[in-house]
C-alpha cells in the first residue's frame, strides 16, 4: 500500500484513550481546566493501538507494522478475539487477512465483516499486500531429514500442501505461524519444525532447515485495516467492498452484476457465503470505481433493482485492481 491508511493520525481517532483515563486522576489538583487540557493532549498525541491475529514476527504482525510503523501492537490468538477487541474499544484498528492468492478467502474474517454478531458497525479503511515466503525452522543441530512433524497456521500449511507432502511429514495446525516457531523452540525436539516467515525463527533461536517452502511462487496475502464506524469515502478512494443479497428470482445475481458493470464498476472479486438462513446466500463483491464519493454513488446509489439488500463495508484506495 502506498501511504498510510486513514486513521494513522491520532487526531482522527474517536475512541477514548484508556491510558488517558488512568493518568487523568493524577492531575486533578491542577483544576478542571488543566485536566481537560491534559486529557486532550494525551488523546491527540497518543500512539494508536493496533490489533492483529497471531504473535510477533507473524505475517499479520508484519502487515500491521508496515501499515502503522509508530503503533502499539496487540496480538490475539484467534480472529474472533481480535474482532471482540475492536468492538470493545481495546484497539483503535485491526489488521487482518482476508484473501490469499493460493488458498483464497480467509472465511472467518470475511464472515465477521458485516457485523451480524456484533453491536457495532465495522468498516474497511485500507488494503495491503504482503508477499508470503515460508521457511522451515528447526532447533539448533536439527537436519531436514530429522523432521517428522511440521506445525503452522492452517492457511500456511495449505499454501505449502504439496511441498510438505514431498517431505513426507505430518502436519499439525496451530493458531499462528510465529506461535508455531515458539512452540518448536520450547519443545526442543529435532523431529518437530515450524513453517513460518524466514525471520521468525531467529527471535527464538531456531535455524532455517529449508527455504521457500511453497506451492506457488506468487503466494501473497491481502490484508485489510478495520475500524468501528460507518464507511467514509475519501476523494482518492476508488475501491469498495459490498455485500449483496439477491431477490431469489431467476437471474437476479446476473442482473445485479450486469447493472453494476453498466454503471462503470469493475468487479475484481465475488464470494458466495451463507446468509444465516439455510440455503440462503449473500455475495461479497469488490468494486473498482471512479474515485471519491461521487464515483461510488454513481455505481451503487440506488442499488441495482434485482438486489434485495446492499451493504457498504468500506471504501479505500485500490492496491489490487
Amino acid at each position: 500500500m502506498h501511504g498510510r491508511p486513514r486513521g494513522c493520525s491520532a487526531a482522527r481517532s474517536t475512541k477514548r484513550d484508556t491510558r488517558a483515563k488512568r493518568l487523568g486522576g493524577r492531575c486533578r489538583h491542577f483544576g478542571n481546566l488543566s485536566l481537560v487540557g491534559f486529557v486532550l493532549y494525551l488523546i491527540l498525541s497518543r500512539v494508536m493501538i493496533i490489533g492483529y491475529q497471531g504473535e510477533p514476527h507473524s505475517y499479520s504482525y508484519r502487515a500491521a507494522t508496515e501499515l502503522f510503523p509508530d503503533g502499539d501492537f496487540v496480538g490475539y490468538r484467534g480472529f474472533a478475539a481480535a474482532f471482540d477487541a475492536l468492538e470493545a474499544d481495546e484497539v483503535d484498528r485491526l489488521v487482518l487477512p482476508v484473501e490469499n492468492s493460493t488458498t483464497g478467502s480467509v472465511l472467518p474474517v470475511l464472515d465477521r465483516l458485516p457485523g451480524d454478531d456484533s453491536h457495532v458497525r465495522f468498516s474497511i479503511l485500507a488494503e495491503h499486500l504482503v508477499e508470503v515466503r515460508h521457511a522451515l525452522h528447526g532447533v539448533p543441530g536439527a537436519k531436514l531429514e530429522d523432521v517428522r512433524e511440521v506445525r503452522s497456521h492452517p492457511q500456511a500449511l495449505a499454501q505449502a500442501e504439496h511441498a510438505l507432502l514431498e517431505l513426507g511429514v505430518e502436519v499439525v495446525p496451530t493458531h499462528d505461524t510465529a506461535g508455531a516457531v515458539r512452540q518448536v523452540a520450547e519443545a526442543g525436539d529435532k523431529s518437530v519444525a515450524a513453517l513460518a516467515p524466514p525471520r521468525a525463527g531467529a527471535a527464538h533461536g531456531l535455524d532455517i532447515l529449508l527455504e521457500h517452502v511453497l506451492d506457488r511462487d506468487d503466494n501473497t496475502t491481502r490484508f485489510v485495516v478495520l475500524a468501528v464506524g460507518e464507511p467514509v469515502v475519501d476523494p482518492d478512494d476508488d475501491k469498495t467492498t459490498i455485500v449483496v443479497t439477491g431477490s431469489h428470482t431467476p437471474g437476479s445475481l446476473a442482473l445485479v452484476l450486469t447493472e453494476l458493470g453498466l454503471r462503470g464498476a469493475n468487479l475484481t472479486r465475488i464470494e458466495s457465503r451463507p446468509a444465516g438462513v439455510a440455503w440462503n446466500y449473500r455475495f461479497f463483491i469488490d468494486l473498482v470505481h471512479p474515485p471519491g464519493e461521487e464515483g461510488l454513488r454513481y455505481v451503487i446509489d440506488p442499488p441495482p433493482a434485482s438486489a434485495a439488500s446492499l451493504i457498504n463495508l468500506g471504501s479505500y484506495k485500490a492496491v489490487v485492481k
